[in-house]
């Protein structure tokens, strides 16, 4: 848009030019079109001076601007310089520090690598002193001692099972010296520490029968054995042994009666009755521990009937919630002879988000991936067999790899059966991170739910998690008052495990 100076100098360069043609015309005697000539030229001439001096006042103008301009870029560049010098120095310290780091790391996997060493030796050292105490210490005396024999026994605190636990193979005490005369040899950890069952002196029938008064009394009851986590040796999960009960308060072990409930059909009923219990377990120990798991039993049958099986369903809908700290432990034939019900039962549970677990392994020919897609979590295998060098021919992959093929997909490893250190420091040589067995701990009964850590219940005493059930694990004979004085005063049997446990008891 044109400016209003630049018309108003248009018109007076007309008007100048006009007036100085009428003035030569009216004055000077020239004629209209020599005046008009001359009127045209000095408007031309104008013109051209008003044009040569906006150029030259344009000029000035766009070089004061450029020289602005070229200001303004130099700082630029000066910032610009400035910037790189600043992040120079930044980068020099960053590669200063990953260099410390890296220096601060390298010396701390060394100290790691170094207390694995110490570890390693103090288990070797350990595993040594436990063949020492088993070639020169003494068998029992002739009278066996019913205390000895309750130690394993005693109830588990589920208040108290997580406060107390060892991070490290407990040390060895003193062991007594041996008496004059031993009529039998030692007996191995197992016969030591499995708790008192009777077995004998039945007959299938009887068992059958037993069984039944056993489901309609109530008097099916739940053990505890922990599994711990290596070498650290905390409790990470319990796995639910079953125990029954007979008219006597007698235990029959679960290998007892579990093929004859099978055949009968009871095994769904003792199923759903182990089920309630483990969901009441595991309830009382996420008071004090989220992170806490109890592994259940069930049966091939149970997951194949199809009545008792939505019975579980219902009540595992129901406590869904829990899904992530019960895990269902199957077989591993029954995982290897799954039909179209039971699969279809196994992913309605998976679809739920219960997890699985694989025990009773008798060979290492695992397919990983499919046990993932299907929900399984954990496998189980022994000890034994994970430590027997004839399994690396045997199996797809050798025993010592086990671990990591499984950890890719997601499913962990656990050694069961674990009775001498040696056979820890083996398997920390396999990777294996969980752990159970007699070394650890035996099962264990549960505490009543309304006794104190310390309140004196003894074995003879223990009840399961209902407390309305009134079981009891059987006597082992009668004990005098002043025997029962001294069980009341001695120190929780839970807290002492390993070889520490295994001495006390020699």
């Amino acid at each position: 848009m044109i400016r209003i100076s630049t018309i108003f100098i248009a018109i007076c360069m007309v008007l100048v030019a006009a007036s100085l043609g009428l003035v030569l015309y009216a004055v000077a005697g020239i004629s209209g079109t020599e005046s008009g000539i001359v009127a045209l030229t000095a408007l031309t001439f104008l013109i051209l001076y008003n044009a040569v001096s906006m150029r030259l006042r344009d000029r000035n103008d766009v070089g004061g601007q450029i020289a602005d301009l070229s200001r303004g870029t130099a700082d630029l560049a000066r910032q610009v310089a400035e910037f790189g010098r600043r992040l120079a120095a930044i980068e020099g310290r960053i590669a200063s520090s990953n260099s410390t780091n890296s220096d601060r790391i390298q010396s701390v996997v060394g100290e790691i690598n170094e207390l694995g060493g110490l570890v390693r030796q103090l288990a070797s050292t350990v595993s040594t002193h436990e063949d020492l105490l088993a070639g020169n210490a003494a068998a029992p005396a002739p009278v066996p001692a019913p205390i000895a024999r309750q130690e394993p026994e005693a109830p588990i605190d589920l208040i108290t099972a997580f406060e107390e636990q060892p991070a490290a193979p407990p040390p060895l005490p003193a062991a007594p010296p041996p008496p004059v005369a031993q009529p039998r040899p030692a007996p191995s950890i197992q016969a030591q520490t499995a708790p008192p069952v009777q077995t004998a002196g039945r007959n299938q029938t009887q068992l059958l029968a037993t069984l039944r008064n056993a489901i309609d009394e109530n008097r099916i009851d739940i053990f505890l054995q922990p599994m711990v986590t290596l070498p650290q040796r905390k409790v990470r999960f319990y796995e639910a042994v079953t125990r029954l009960r007979d008219e006597r308060d007698q235990l029959v072990a679960a290998e007892e009666f579990i093929s004859i409930a099978e055949a009968s059909g009871l095994i769904g009923r003792i199923d759903n009755m182990v089920m309630l219990r483990c969901v009441q377990v595991l309830r009382r120990l996420m008071v004090r521990n989220k992170d806490v798991g109890v592994f259940c039993n069930v049966a091939a049958s149970t997951l194949g009937n199809s009545t008792t099986f939505a019975q579980c369903l219902d009540f595992l809908e129901a406590n869904r919630a829990l899904a992530p700290s019960l895990v269902l432990e199957f077989k591993q034939s029954t995982f290897r002879n799954l039909g179209p019900a039971e699969t279809e039962n196994l992913a309605a549970l998976a679809q739920r988000g219960f997890r699985f677990s694989i025990d009773h392994v008798t060979d290492l020919r695992i397919e990983p991936r499919e046990l993932a897609d299907r929900g399984v979590r954990f496998i189980k295998v022994p000890a034994t067999l994970l430590l027997d060098p004839r399994q690396a021919s045997a199996s797809d992959i050798h025993p010592s790899d086990l671990s990591d093929l499984l950890g890719r997909f997601g499913i962990d490893l656990i050694a069961e059966r674990i009775e001498g250190e040696r056979a820890v420091v083996d398997l920390l040589d396999y990777d294996v991170r969980f752990g159970q067995g007699f070394l650890f701990a035996p099962p264990r009964p549960l505490r009543p739910e309304g006794a104190s850590a310390t309140g004196g219940a003894s074995p003879n005493q223990a009840q399961d998690i209902q407390g309305s059930n009134g079981s009891a694990p059987p006597s082992q004979g009668t004990i005098s008052g002043a025997t029962s004085a001294a069980t009341s005063a001695a120190p929780p049997a839970q807290r002492i495990t390993g070889n520490a446990a295994l001495a006390r008891r020699i």
